[in-house]
């Protein structure tokens, strides 16, 4: 069973196998006859209801589309990343799990009526007009996007490469504004690589699809070519990484690990658990590696972070993340009848901890920009713990308040990327945490 750990994507999305389910006779218990007795009741008032719209509604109404409508609602109500798939949106999901799609390359939530940009991904439209992490649209053509469930904002947001979107962004201290782009083929390269100084590795992974692994064995392989042999140290940048596949976040966390947990997941049965190892056989062993995340690095992304950081390989700097700790699966309904995506388990670090609502916390807490206390209020909003039905993190354990962080950018600062200025620091200056020091067994 493929899964997948992200939430509604423009441009990321991830397949599923049919799961078969086989009636099974239980005995009848009071409670049991009771709840199920509960249940038909309630199919009967939905009954009624459709059938009273389709009889008195001002004007004739689609059912099909109605009752897809209603499937979500159920859904959505459960948790923010479990949804109804019609059979044309189950299709687009297929192809952009390949890692080549059309689209804008932005990957979305729905948020009090808005989409809400969770990350754009590098060199699309999305991230060229200059979208940024937390911006909510509003509108999509002139066309407002309340009303609207995510699928259906998705599903406008596509069209033909070449052909112009515009939409309406609402940023936190500015006014409304438009932004236009021109839709193109996605055709994401999840891994880019670069030498510092022709001794430092510098890996980005943007993204978990298909192609991920591979694209980081070609980065791993290029990278030492062009440092001609082993670097001094490693930079992961997962930044603004939304997730992607759970066997491609294993197999990428393998990369760098020589034996022993990755990450466990727990289902609803206590027969659900699953645990999963890496394999013997790391790429350069004891090299010091220094993971960057943020408020944007989601799920299978906090996956790899997670299982570094307790596993003593990497120091992680930057700020927390955001706290999806739950995996979901695509179950498909059928010919033409589409499919569910459906949270079926939590997952669970190696040191047995559930990020879900919390998020990783980095050993090095460093802001990317100056934060004033005025922004802070946005900071708290964009994270796992603050959409609609989120699941709460079973461990009792609460969201960091936001607070100013430990080591901002001075004020007369001139660089591009202060937090990869400071890993490569740290890398240099043996600066890393007492984690860092431990032998992954």
């Amino acid at each position: 069973m493929r899964a997948m750990l992200t939430g509604a994507a423009i441009g990321v999305v991830m397949g599923g196998v049919a799961v078969g389910v086989s009636a099974v006779a239980w005995p009848e218990s009071t409670t049991a006859s009771d709840s199920r007795a509960e249940t038909y009741r309630q199919l009967d008032l939905f009954a009624e209801v459709l059938a009273r719209a389709r009889a008195d509604y001002v004007t004739e109404i689609d059912e099909a589309k109605a009752m897809e409508a209603a499937i979500n609602g159920m859904l959505g109500s459960l948790d923010p990343h479990s949804s109804y798939l019609s059979a044309e949106d189950f299709q687009s999901m297929q192809v952009q799990t390949s890692g080549q799609y059309g689209g804008l390359g932005i990957e979305v939530q729905m948020e009090e009526g808005f989409v809400k940009v969770i990350t754009p991904m590098d060199d699309t439209p999305a991230s060229r007009a200059g979208l940024k992490s937390g911006d909510l649209l509003t509108a999509i053509n002139g066309k407002p996007i309340v009303g609207l469930n995510i699928d259906d904002a998705v599903e406008d947001m596509r069209g033909p490469p070449g052909s112009e979107i515009i939409v309406t962004v609402m940023r936190d201290g500015e006014d409304p504004f438009d932004v236009t782009m021109e839709r193109e083929v996605i055709r994401p390269k999840s891994v880019n690589w670069k030498t510092i100084d022709d001794d430092i590795l510098y890996l980005r992974i943007s993204t978990f699809n298909e192609r991920t692994t591979d694209l980081l064995e070609d980065a791993i392989e290029e990278g030492s070519q062009a440092i001609d042999g082993r670097p001094d140290g490693i930079v992961l940048d997962l930044r603004n990484n939304g997730g992607g596949l759970l066997d491609q976040a294993i197999s990428v966390t393998d990369k760098f690990l020589s034996g022993g947990e990755v990450v466990s997941t727990i289902g609803r049965r206590p027969s659900d658990i699953a645990r999963y190892n890496a394999r013997s056989g790391e790429v350069f062993q004891n090299v010091p590696i220094l993971v960057l995340i943020n408020n944007g690095t989601a799920s299978a992304s906090e996956i790899v972070a997670g299982a570094l950081q307790d596993r003593g390989r990497a120091t992680v700097l930057g700020t927390t993340s955001f706290g999806k700790g739950s995996v979901q699966t695509v179950i498909p309904l059928g010919t033409d009848r589409g499919a569910i995506r459906l949270t079926t388990s939590r997952y669970y670090t190696p040191s047995g901890r559930s990020i879900q609502a919390t998020g990783i916390v980095p050993d090095m807490e460093v802001a990317q920009t100056r934060v004033s206390e005025e922004e802070l209020e946005r900071i708290r909003r964009f994270s796992e713990a603050d959409l609609p039905n989120a699941l709460t993190n079973e461990d009792g354990v609460e969201r960091e308040i936001p607070h100013l962080p430990d080591e901002q950018p001075p004020e007369d600062y001139e660089g591009d990327d202060y937090q990869l200025d400071r890993a490569v620091e740290v890398l240099r200056g043996g600066q890393m945490s007492a984690a860092e020091t431990q032998q992954a067994g």
